[in-house]
Protein backbone atom coordinates (compact mmCIF):
# COMPACT_ATOMS: atom_id res chain seq x y z
CA UNK A 1 0.00 0.00 0.00
CA UNK A 2 1.51 3.39 -1.04
CA UNK A 3 1.85 6.01 1.51
CA UNK A 4 -0.87 8.22 -0.08
CA UNK A 5 -3.51 5.40 0.46
CA UNK A 6 -1.96 5.00 4.16
CA UNK A 7 -2.87 8.31 5.16
CA UNK A 8 -6.76 7.05 4.62
CA UNK A 9 -6.36 4.38 7.81
CA UNK A 10 -6.54 5.65 11.16
CA UNK A 11 -5.12 2.26 12.59
CA UNK A 12 -2.36 -0.25 11.25
CA UNK A 13 -4.12 -3.55 12.38
CA UNK A 14 -7.77 -4.32 10.98
CA UNK A 15 -10.30 -5.15 13.46
CA UNK A 16 -11.47 -8.58 11.12
CA UNK A 17 -11.11 -12.42 11.83
CA UNK A 18 -7.98 -14.31 10.10
CA UNK A 19 -9.09 -14.48 6.09
CA UNK A 20 -12.17 -12.20 6.10
CA UNK A 21 -12.97 -10.55 2.75
CA UNK A 22 -14.00 -7.39 4.37
CA UNK A 23 -10.08 -6.48 5.09
CA UNK A 24 -9.92 -6.32 0.70
CA UNK A 25 -13.23 -4.22 1.01
CA UNK A 26 -11.74 -1.56 2.81
CA UNK A 27 -8.34 -1.66 0.58
CA UNK A 28 -11.13 -0.90 -2.46
CA UNK A 29 -13.31 1.63 -0.87
CA UNK A 30 -10.05 3.53 0.55
CA UNK A 31 -8.42 3.30 -3.09
CA UNK A 32 -11.88 4.26 -4.60
CA UNK A 33 -12.09 7.41 -2.75
CA UNK A 34 -7.97 8.19 -3.28
CA UNK A 35 -8.22 7.62 -7.30
CA UNK A 36 -10.93 10.08 -7.21
CA UNK A 37 -9.19 12.76 -4.79
CA UNK A 38 -12.05 13.11 -2.77
CA UNK A 39 -12.03 15.86 0.08
CA UNK A 40 -12.09 14.55 3.49
CA UNK A 41 -13.86 17.45 4.60
CA UNK A 42 -16.95 16.84 2.15
CA UNK A 43 -16.41 13.33 2.62
CA UNK A 44 -18.93 11.17 5.61
CA UNK A 45 -18.96 7.49 5.92
CA UNK A 46 -22.76 6.19 7.35
CA UNK A 47 -22.44 1.86 8.70
CA UNK A 48 -24.70 0.44 10.77
CA UNK A 49 -24.15 -2.73 13.20
CA UNK A 50 -21.90 -5.71 12.40
CA UNK A 51 -18.81 -6.91 10.81
CA UNK A 52 -18.90 -4.94 7.67
CA UNK A 53 -19.89 -2.02 9.32
CA UNK A 54 -16.30 -1.68 10.87
CA UNK A 55 -15.42 -0.97 7.50
CA UNK A 56 -15.51 2.78 8.01
CA UNK A 57 -15.45 2.81 11.23
CA UNK A 58 -12.38 2.52 13.04
CA UNK A 59 -10.26 2.33 9.79
CA UNK A 60 -10.65 4.80 8.02
CA UNK A 61 -9.12 8.56 8.33
CA UNK A 62 -12.75 10.26 7.74
CA UNK A 63 -15.66 11.47 9.34
CA UNK A 64 -17.94 8.43 10.17
CA UNK A 65 -21.55 8.07 11.71
CA UNK A 66 -21.34 4.52 13.06
CA UNK A 67 -25.50 3.77 13.63
CA UNK A 68 -27.94 1.67 15.16
CA UNK A 69 -28.43 -1.75 13.37
CA UNK A 70 -31.07 -1.47 10.37
CA UNK A 71 -30.53 2.14 10.50
CA UNK A 72 -27.38 3.06 8.25
CA UNK A 73 -29.33 4.49 5.33
CA UNK A 74 -31.89 6.02 7.22
CA UNK A 75 -29.24 8.55 9.15
CA UNK A 76 -27.29 8.38 6.00
CA UNK A 77 -30.51 10.07 4.70
CA UNK A 78 -31.07 12.55 6.88
CA UNK A 79 -27.53 13.33 6.97
CA UNK A 80 -27.64 14.35 2.95
CA UNK A 81 -30.57 16.25 3.43
CA UNK A 82 -28.98 18.60 5.86
CA UNK A 83 -25.55 18.78 3.80
CA UNK A 84 -26.71 17.52 0.65
CA UNK A 85 -22.88 19.02 -0.34
CA UNK A 86 -21.27 16.13 1.14
CA UNK A 87 -20.24 12.62 -0.47
CA UNK A 88 -21.87 10.29 1.45
CA UNK A 89 -21.11 6.76 1.53
CA UNK A 90 -22.93 3.93 3.69
CA UNK A 91 -20.83 0.81 4.21
CA UNK A 92 -22.44 -1.97 5.70
CA UNK A 93 -23.47 -6.17 5.40
CA UNK A 94 -26.09 -7.82 4.08
CA UNK A 95 -27.91 -8.53 7.50
CA UNK A 96 -28.09 -5.14 8.22
CA UNK A 97 -29.08 -3.38 5.11
CA UNK A 98 -31.44 -5.81 3.32
CA UNK A 99 -32.55 -7.76 6.01
CA UNK A 100 -33.17 -5.82 9.22
CA UNK A 101 -32.81 -2.17 7.41
CA UNK A 102 -34.35 -3.39 3.97
CA UNK A 103 -37.68 -1.23 3.66
CA UNK A 104 -34.73 1.95 4.16
CA UNK A 105 -32.81 0.43 1.30
CA UNK A 106 -35.68 0.14 -1.35
CA UNK A 107 -36.94 3.34 -0.26
CA UNK A 108 -33.90 4.88 -0.92
CA UNK A 109 -33.53 3.42 -3.99
CA UNK A 110 -36.98 4.30 -4.64
CA UNK A 111 -36.43 8.16 -3.35
CA UNK A 112 -33.69 8.22 -5.60
CA UNK A 113 -31.43 9.54 -2.67
CA UNK A 114 -28.16 10.75 -3.83
CA UNK A 115 -25.93 8.22 -2.00
CA UNK A 116 -23.53 5.10 -2.66
CA UNK A 117 -24.54 2.10 -0.71
CA UNK A 118 -21.34 -0.69 -0.49
CA UNK A 119 -23.21 -3.89 0.80
CA UNK A 120 -19.94 -6.14 2.28
CA UNK A 121 -22.23 -9.65 1.68
CA UNK A 122 -20.99 -12.30 3.54
CA UNK A 123 -24.02 -14.38 3.28
CA UNK A 124 -24.26 -14.78 6.87
CA UNK A 125 -24.84 -12.59 10.14
CA UNK A 126 -21.42 -12.70 10.86
CA UNK A 127 -20.73 -10.89 14.28
CA UNK A 128 -23.84 -11.83 15.58
CA UNK A 129 -24.07 -15.48 15.99
CA UNK A 130 -23.96 -16.89 12.64
CA UNK A 131 -27.84 -16.86 12.03
CA UNK A 132 -29.23 -16.91 8.38
CA UNK A 133 -29.78 -13.89 6.38
CA UNK A 134 -31.54 -12.71 4.04
CA UNK A 135 -28.22 -13.44 1.33
CA UNK A 136 -27.59 -17.31 2.52
CA UNK A 137 -27.86 -19.79 0.34
CA UNK A 138 -30.19 -22.12 -0.47
CA UNK A 139 -28.87 -25.48 1.48
CA UNK A 140 -26.00 -23.22 3.30
CA UNK A 141 -26.05 -24.21 7.01
CA UNK A 142 -25.94 -21.27 9.97
CA UNK A 143 -26.89 -21.12 13.82
CA UNK A 144 -30.64 -21.07 12.75
CA UNK A 145 -30.21 -23.51 10.01
CA UNK A 146 -28.27 -26.34 11.32
CA UNK A 147 -30.17 -28.73 8.59
CA UNK A 148 -29.65 -26.20 5.66
CA UNK A 149 -31.38 -22.63 4.66
CA UNK A 150 -34.72 -23.54 2.66
CA UNK A 151 -35.15 -20.20 1.16
CA UNK A 152 -33.80 -18.29 -1.67
CA UNK A 153 -31.70 -15.35 -1.21
CA UNK A 154 -32.11 -11.44 -2.32
CA UNK A 155 -30.73 -10.98 -5.44
CA UNK A 156 -29.65 -7.04 -3.41
CA UNK A 157 -28.62 -5.69 -7.48
CA UNK A 158 -32.19 -6.61 -8.85
CA UNK A 159 -34.04 -5.71 -5.89
CA UNK A 160 -32.77 -2.53 -5.69
CA UNK A 161 -32.87 -2.28 -9.55
CA UNK A 162 -36.72 -2.98 -9.57
CA UNK A 163 -36.89 0.15 -6.78
CA UNK A 164 -35.39 2.60 -8.83
CA UNK A 165 -31.58 2.69 -8.61
CA UNK A 166 -29.38 4.86 -11.03
CA UNK A 167 -26.75 2.24 -10.90
CA UNK A 168 -26.00 -1.07 -9.31
CA UNK A 169 -22.59 -3.17 -9.34
CA UNK A 170 -21.64 -7.01 -8.00
CA UNK A 171 -18.47 -8.32 -7.87
CA UNK A 172 -16.25 -10.51 -5.06
CA UNK A 173 -13.51 -9.38 -3.12
CA UNK A 174 -10.90 -11.87 -4.93
CA UNK A 175 -11.70 -9.04 -8.49
CA UNK A 176 -10.61 -5.98 -6.46
CA UNK A 177 -10.10 -3.66 -9.58
CA UNK A 178 -13.67 -4.19 -10.84
CA UNK A 179 -14.92 -3.65 -7.42
CA UNK A 180 -12.75 -0.48 -7.03
CA UNK A 181 -14.19 0.86 -10.23
CA UNK A 182 -17.72 -0.05 -9.53
CA UNK A 183 -17.25 2.13 -6.32
CA UNK A 184 -15.56 5.30 -7.85
CA UNK A 185 -18.71 4.82 -10.40
CA UNK A 186 -20.68 4.42 -8.20
CA UNK A 187 -19.98 7.24 -6.14
CA UNK A 188 -19.56 9.73 -9.63
CA UNK A 189 -23.16 8.62 -9.94
CA UNK A 190 -25.46 10.77 -9.13
CA UNK A 191 -28.36 9.71 -7.26
CA UNK A 192 -28.69 6.04 -5.55
CA UNK A 193 -25.71 3.59 -6.29
CA UNK A 194 -25.31 0.57 -5.09
CA UNK A 195 -22.78 -1.98 -4.92
CA UNK A 196 -22.34 -5.57 -3.34
CA UNK A 197 -19.19 -7.12 -2.44
CA UNK A 198 -19.01 -11.05 -2.24
CA UNK A 199 -16.89 -11.43 0.80
CA UNK A 200 -15.95 -14.82 2.03
CA UNK A 201 -16.80 -15.29 6.19
CA UNK A 202 -13.97 -17.82 7.36
CA UNK A 203 -15.31 -17.45 11.15
CA UNK A 204 -19.29 -18.26 10.73
CA UNK A 205 -20.35 -19.10 7.08
CA UNK A 206 -17.03 -21.15 6.60
CA UNK A 207 -16.74 -22.95 9.47
CA UNK A 208 -20.35 -23.95 9.52
CA UNK A 209 -20.34 -25.00 6.11
CA UNK A 210 -17.48 -26.80 6.05
CA UNK A 211 -14.70 -24.85 4.24
CA UNK A 212 -11.62 -25.56 7.02
CA UNK A 213 -9.00 -24.53 4.05
CA UNK A 214 -9.45 -20.98 3.35
CA UNK A 215 -8.34 -21.24 0.01
CA UNK A 216 -11.62 -23.82 -1.04
CA UNK A 217 -13.70 -21.11 0.69
CA UNK A 218 -12.81 -18.22 -1.52
CA UNK A 219 -12.40 -20.62 -4.75
CA UNK A 220 -16.42 -21.91 -4.10
CA UNK A 221 -17.08 -17.81 -4.03
CA UNK A 222 -15.26 -17.76 -7.67
CA UNK A 223 -16.51 -20.48 -8.97
CA UNK A 224 -20.23 -19.24 -8.30
CA UNK A 225 -19.72 -15.58 -9.75
CA UNK A 226 -21.03 -15.59 -13.50
CA UNK A 227 -20.45 -12.87 -15.64
CA UNK A 228 -24.01 -11.29 -16.73
CA UNK A 229 -23.41 -11.17 -20.09
CA UNK A 230 -22.67 -15.08 -20.12
CA UNK A 231 -26.18 -15.69 -18.25
CA UNK A 232 -28.02 -14.31 -20.91
CA UNK A 233 -27.13 -17.22 -23.38
CA UNK A 234 -28.03 -19.81 -20.19
CA UNK A 235 -31.49 -21.27 -19.11
CA UNK A 236 -32.63 -20.74 -15.35
CA UNK A 237 -31.96 -24.02 -14.22
CA UNK A 238 -28.11 -23.35 -15.83
CA UNK A 239 -27.93 -19.59 -13.93
CA UNK A 240 -29.57 -21.09 -10.37
CA UNK A 241 -27.04 -20.77 -7.02
CA UNK A 242 -25.09 -18.55 -9.28
CA UNK A 243 -23.62 -14.79 -8.29
CA UNK A 244 -24.37 -12.65 -11.61
CA UNK A 245 -21.30 -10.26 -11.49
CA UNK A 246 -21.16 -7.48 -13.36
CA UNK A 247 -22.81 -3.78 -13.45
CA UNK A 248 -26.55 -2.83 -14.13
CA UNK A 249 -27.85 0.80 -15.21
Amino acid sequence: MTRALESWLRVEQTAFCPGCGHGILLGAVVRACDELGLDRRRLLFVSGIGCAAWIPSPHIAADSLHTLHGRAVAYATGAKLVQPEMTTLVVSGDGDLSSIGGNHLIHAARRDIDLTVICGNNQIYGMTGGQTASTTPVGALSATDPRGNRYRPFDLCAVVMAAGARYAARWPVTRPRPLTDSIKRGIRTPGFAFIEAISPCPTQFGRRNRYEDLTRLYDAVDERCLPREEALRMSPEQIEGRYLVGEYD
